[in-house]
């Protein structure tokens, strides 16, 4: 059963101050993410037309050929957020958060603790983080009901979608894997090459900014916490823990014997575990097939059998449905920009105002910006990624700056659009004004770090 939306006099205090403006409008304003892809390529050709002199026929052909030119990338997109979702709901993930929700002793603590293992699950796949953060902040509140604490949901929620901020810089990273992928989209703008992801996701500068973000948001966190008699929104006595609901299939026939049986799923477990060993130990490196193949892995020897398998994948695909209509859009915008030369026009306005020092912190901002009109990471380098790409080049950044800076802005801009807090919103049964003042504190946070470390990466 879903949470009652809190009433406005208890949530009010997440909607004060200066970023009251900026939230109103984003709650009235920012249509669907299937719209804003529709919109954006009417944009992108009016802006072909105006700046390229490219004729209606140039551009609906580069548009029509250039629909396909996502498919693989799209495939992959859609497995990372399919197999973060369904390894959430395994049992014994299930069981970890269960465990968990009993560590924190006080409410600050508590909102504290759900950003931080929000963080370590999105760092792992941000399928698996979006998931584990609603789920884990439900399972706290109520834990703490039954233990007399008075924790305020609505920032449990956000502390969980929080944790979402830092996603792009880990093991996930579509923006990162995709550049460290042979003859991904990007490799014409990257002469050909790959850029390994020990130059992007696991280089020291990236690492000691998922620790900054980490530290000053989880601070912040606390510091905006509800004093201790401050009126708070608990979880209502109605709501209980998240039920899992089993797999209860009738065995009958041989063939549903099989399909009880854990030894299939465990023999394809284990065969796909030792295939990634062979592959790192032959020196194969991380790409986006690796990391679903590896989460695939752990699924297979994480469920009971293949009835469990194909329930939880029933309730995961309904995730997966914008993505697979927004993409095709994404792709056709690339192939506008490309087929008109746009790209160029892009890349060469950005060389005009930057620097090679200023590149990454102006790279962010632009990448913020765009993340509002394309807000799935993936589609969003799709778009902007050979623009920023070429523009390094220009200015002989280095890409894997480049890189970052794009997959820095499509995180931070996460906090204030909707487009992926729906799904945590749907498990903890609120709306996005419930939570938008508290992830506007981590919005201004992060940028604040994810900013300096790419000006001091860049000296």
């Amino acid at each position: 059963m879903s949470a009652p939306k809190p009433s406005t006099h208890v949530n009010a205090a997440a909607s004060k101050g200066f970023m009251r403006p900026i939230n109103r409008f984003l709650e009235q304003w920012i249509p669907s993410a299937l719209t804003f892809a529709i919109v954006l390529t009417l944009i992108v050709a009016v802006l072909a037309f105006i700046l390229t002199g490219a004729g209606p026929a140039e551009m609906v052909t580069g548009w029509g050929e250039g629909l396909a030119g996502l498919l693989e990338f799209m495939t992959q997109m859609c497995l990372i957020l399919l197999l973060g979702h369904i390894l959430a709901n395994t049992g014994p993930v299930q069981k970890l958060l269960s465990r968990l929700a009993r560590v924190p002793g006080s409410p600050a603590f508590a909102y504290v603790f759900v950003f931080l293992v929000a963080a370590i699950a999105s760092l792992i796949t941000w399928g698996l983080g979006l998931v584990v953060g609603a789920l884990l902040a439900r399972e706290i509140a109520v834990q703490a009901r039954s233990r007399g604490l008075k924790v305020h949901f609505p920032l449990l929620v956000a502390s969980g979608y929080s944790g979402f901020v830092v996603w792009h810089m880990g093991y996930s990273g579509s923006g990162p894997l995709t550049a460290a992928t042979p003859d991904s989209f990007l490799a014409e703008s990257l002469g050909g090459q790959v850029v390994p992801v020990s130059d992007t996701i696991f280089s020291a500068w990236n690492m000691l900014a998922v620790l900054g973000v980490i530290i000053v948001c989880g601070l912040l966190i606390f510091l905006i916490a509800p004093k201790q008699d401050a009126p708070v929104y608990e979880l209502p006595q109605s709501v209980d823990s998240e039920s899992r609901s089993t797999v209860d299939e009738e065995v009958v026939t041989p063939a549903d014997r099989i399909d009880a049986s854990r030894i299939l799923t465990l023999i394809v477990g284990l065969a796909l575990v030792v295939y990634l060993v062979i592959h790192f130990a032959q020196g194969g490196g991380l790409t986006l097939d690796i990391v679903n193949w590896s989460f695939l892995a752990l699924i297979f020897l994480l469920v009971r059998n293949p009835f469990e398998l194909i329930h939880l994948t029933k309730g995961a695909a309904s995730n997966v449905g914008e993505i697979l209509l927004q993409f095709p859009l994404y792709a056709g915008i690339l192939g506008i920009m490309s087929a008109t030369g746009l790209i160029q026009v892009f890349s060469d306005a950005l060389v005009s105002i930057a620097n090679p020092t200023t590149f990454g912190v102006l790279a962010l901002i632009s990448a913020g910006l765009v993340n509002f009109f394309v807000p799935s990471g993936g589609g969003q380098f799709a778009v902007q990624g050979p623009i920023m790409l070429d523009a390094a080049n220009q200015l002989g950044v280095d890409p894997s700056v480049a890189i970052m800076a794009v997959s820095y802005g499509d995180q931070w801009t996460n906090m204030l659009q909707p487009f992926w807090a729906l799904p945590v919103l749907a498990i903890a049964g609120l709306k996005m004004r419930d939570i938008l003042g508290y992830t506007s504190v981590t919005f201004l946070g992060s940028g604040v770090v994810m900013a300096l470390a790419l000006f001091f990466v860049s000296l």
